[in-house]
């Protein structure tokens, strides 16, 4: 992700082409959804797979799960990375089914048949297949074009043959519609819902969310688009509840947690919290029950500190294992224990060296948090970042 990443009415096709407003694919299911998102790339340096999902634990929590990322170029979607997605075999060892792939021309291979098997042991998972992500994002903008063929690309690229029956729908990740993420959009207010809206024609019941900015500032990311008039076509968003505040944006400091459920006294950005960015959407009229709360299976950190309460100097990034001022969970829970909380997660000052990340107790309570809000569940960046037992991940579904 982390570079990557990481972001209702159905519109049902009726005779003679014109379009009717149905019942939305998941009326009657307001809460307890449990998604989290599964990289392409954890194949390779992290070493994490599709089978790791199910040994885990995790799968068998889970109501939906997201595949990251698909990619958006020319104005359509296109497979991400291929010999991740569908080509890599896997041996009787690593394979969910405890089977070798199949050697005949065409078998499906990679994550794609692994996700298959998945869903074998777990008939009532969901997959989408999430395309965009931090890198990606740029894509959109041509899209946005002409959103009708964009819709027609990807309802053709999740609905292929070579993979039918993984996917059940898909998730866009814009980061950010009319506003800047990696790259600067300025496609206007209306554009996110002209394509939601050509994606749910397409689509039909099939699922399709989205993962959004959780900028709660004042004339911030939400504010410069129409998220309400959007949710109209979704059946929900993913509101990205993390990243408020990194090393790679303030080197210096203020240290700061990058998953603030709540304001406290020196948040460093007025609005810059998880519920300011809830309060906001509802405001403008996005349902309650079509917002998923999100979690980091990860923490971001400051070098250089001397002060333990956040508000500290730095010098810099932490050193991560893949990413300066990135660690995964399950490696920060024993590297760096968790010795204070502020604003409804965890910090952690060890050495010269500061981290903020959820732990167990914070993740529960923040689950327990969108139940409370009659939020439609939470969700997670990204299953990787968890410990073998999957703790975070059991922790958050205890209270869904």
């Amino acid at each position: 992700m982390l570079r990557m990443r990481k972001r209702v009415a159905v519109i049902a096709l009726a005779l003679a082409g014109a379009s009717v407003v149905a019942p939305p694919a998941n009326a009657g299911q307001a809460q307890g959804k449990v998604m989290a998102y599964f990289a392409d790339w954890d194949v390779y340096a992290r070493n994490y797979h599709v089978k790791d999902i199910e040994t885990s634990g995790s799968a068998a929590k889970l109501t939906h799960l997201n595949y990251a990322f698909g990619n958006v170029t020319g104005g359509g979607c296109a497979v991400g990375d291929p010999w991740a997605d569908h080509d890599m075999p896997y041996d009787a060892a690593a394979s969910v089914d405890g089977q070798a792939d199949g050697a005949e021309p065409g078998a499906l291979h990679g994550s794609f048949n692994q996700l298959l098997e998945l869903k074998k042991l777990h008939p009532k998972l969901k997959v989408l297949w999430s395309f965009g992500g931090w890198t990606w994002s740029a894509g959109f903008t041509e899209a946005a074009k002409n959103p009708a063929a964009f819709a027609e690309s990807c309802y053709n690229l999740v609905n292929d043959p070579r993979w039918a029956g993984v996917f059940d729908g898909i998730d866009v990740d814009w980061e950010y519609p009319n506003a800047c993420g990696n790259t600067c959009d300025t496609s206007g207010p209306k554009a996110f819902t002209g394509l939601v809206k050509a994606l749910r024609a397409k689509f039909g019941h099939q699922l399709v969310t989205a993962a959004i900015t959780a900028d709660g500032s004042a004339g911030g990311k939400i504010d410069a688009t129409d998220y309400a008039g959007a949710s109209r076509y979704l059946d929900w968003y993913n509101v990205m509840t993390y990243d408020y505040f990194v090393a790679g944006a303030s080197p210096a400091g203020p240290t700061a947690p990058h998953s603030p459920l709540r304001a406290y006294p020196g948040l460093p950005t007025a609005g810059y919290y998880a519920d300011a960015a809830i309060q906001k959407l509802r405001h403008q009229g996005v349902p309650s029950s079509k917002m998923l709360l999100g979690l980091g299976f990860y923490g971001r950190g400051w070098d250089g500190v001397t002060q333990k309460q956040p508000g500290g100097t730095a010098t810099g990034p932490a050193p991560g294992t893949y990413e300066a001022g990135v660690e995964d969970y399950k490696v920060l829970k024993t590297k760096c224990p968790a010795n204070g909380r502020v604003a409804g997660t965890a910090y952690a000052k060890c050495g010269s060296q500061w981290w903020s990340y959820d732990t167990p107790e914070t993740a529960s309570a923040k689950a327990g948090y969108a139940k409370s809000q009659g939020l439609g569940g939470v969700f997670a960046w990204e299953l990787s970042g968890d410990t073998a037992n999957a703790e975070l991940l059991k922790a958050v579904a205890g209270r869904c």
